[in-house]
């Protein structure tokens, strides 16, 4: 018997619990049919434990519907069950190895590039500025020469008057600051002349210091001194001063607008879909058989790097892809609504740029139709002081 339980270790056995008001009958047939039952135990008189090989087990479900008991599987032991269980952990251990060295690996790149202080800088084309000096996502950081790259960004860019560069895990943060346009002031105890800032016609000058070199009705074109920075006497002769006064002008802003008697319109059916992509780099894996079910949408993409900290980020990013269906719709105008439609984004363009509606003196309004639009000009008579100040260099 101690032979026969050692074989049942090495192959294998199970620990069940029987169940029944005839376990003892459940008993006897096993024995009649030579299933071999050791460790049985009897916890109450309708309840045994009791262990059995793996081969027999799959021979007691007849046995347990003869005896109307039921037998439920408390553990499995032996070899077999160990070395699975073994086998379970091992692959585990070598997958975490194998993630561990995937991670050692990409935490000598640089996945991510963060650039803050940028305004009127757009992050694509620092971007692309980067990567010219060689810095971008897949960058080995041991090649991030960061002086070299900050000198060099400082020389060639007007617009940037500081650039930082901090490396943190896979995260590279790049800080600049951009050179404020400062409009150029003429300090009163220098010498300058008042000029013309755009094109336009005289309407009246008033030159209280210097001397008015235009008078009502002239044109003239952007740049044009009109009052000069100097007074001439009798006695003293030219001497230079600092020129002013107001010199008020008719100035002409235009904008033309054009818009079809018949026209495509894509709009959005209220339908929407979200799909997702995974991209290794620059390797993308679409997830769905197709991009989208709808035959037209538009689709707003929105990544989401991985990161296991808040610097490290590795190689992969999530897209998430919101579809919205569209349909194609012919939209008509007569040609007044044609007209009409094109005026207003002619006047809404035009108001854009013209700060005191009052100073607004005339509009005009030419209008060209065909057979397939109607195009539209504004133009508006504006009375503005058009004179700067600009600085007398001897």
């Amino acid at each position: 018997m101690f032979f026969k339980i050692l074989l049942n270790k090495l192959t294998g056995y199970i620990r069940i619990n029987v169940e029944g008001f005839y376990i003892e009958r459940f008993i006897n047939i096993c024995k009649q049919k030579g299933i071999f039952l050791w460790g049985m135990k009897r916890e109450k008189a309708s309840i045994m434990h009791a262990n059995i090989s793996i081969k027999d087990f799959r021979n007691i479900k007849e046995i347990s519907k003869q005896t109307n008991c039921r037998i439920h599987i408390e553990r499995k032991k032996g070899v077999p069950f160990f070395l699975d269980k073994y086998k379970k952990r091992k692959i585990f251990a070598i997958g975490l190895i194998v993630v561990l060295i995937i991670i050692i690996g990409a935490s000598k790149f640089v996945w991510n590039i963060e650039i803050i202080g940028n305004e009127k800088i757009t992050k694509q084309e620092m971007q692309e500025e980067l990567k010219e000096q060689g810095l971008e996502v897949g960058t080995l950081k041991k090649d991030i020469n960061k002086n070299e790259i900050i000198n060099t960004i400082r020389l060639k860019r007007n617009d940037i008057s500081w650039i930082g560069i901090n490396i943190r895990g896979t995260n590279v943060i790049v800080k600049i600051v951009e050179t404020e346009e400062k409009p150029q002031v003429v300090n009163n105890d220098e010498y300058c002349n008042i000029i013309s800032s755009k094109d336009a016609i005289i309407e009246k000058v008033e030159a209280t210091k210097g001397t008015a070199v235009v008078k009502e009705g002239d044109l003239v074109k952007k740049g044009n001194i009109l009052i000069g920075g100097w007074m001439e006497g009798k006695y003293t002769g030219v001497r230079y001063v600092h020129g002013s006064g107001k010199i008020t002008a008719k100035v002409w802003y235009s904008e033309k607008e054009k818009v079809f008697l018949s026209e495509e319109k894509k709009e959005q059916t209220g339908n929407e879909e979200k799909r997702y992509q995974i991209k290794f780099n620059n390797f993308q894996i679409n997830l769905y058989k197709t991009l989208s079910k709808f035959e037209n949408y538009d689709t707003i993409y929105t990544d989401k790097k991985i990161k296991i900290f808040s610097d490290f980020y590795l190689p992969v990013s999530i897209t998430e892809c919101n579809n919205f269906e569209t349909i194609q719709k012919t939209e008509k105008h007569t040609e007044e609504e044609a007209k009409n439609i094109a005026q207003k984004k002619a006047e809404d363009k035009l108001n854009e740029q013209i700060t005191n509606s009052e100073d607004i003196k005339n509009k005009t309004v030419n209008v060209v139709t065909t057979n397939e639009y109607v195009e539209v000009e504004v133009i508006y008579e504006v009375l503005e002081n058009i004179g700067t100040e600009e600085k007398i260099v001897f």
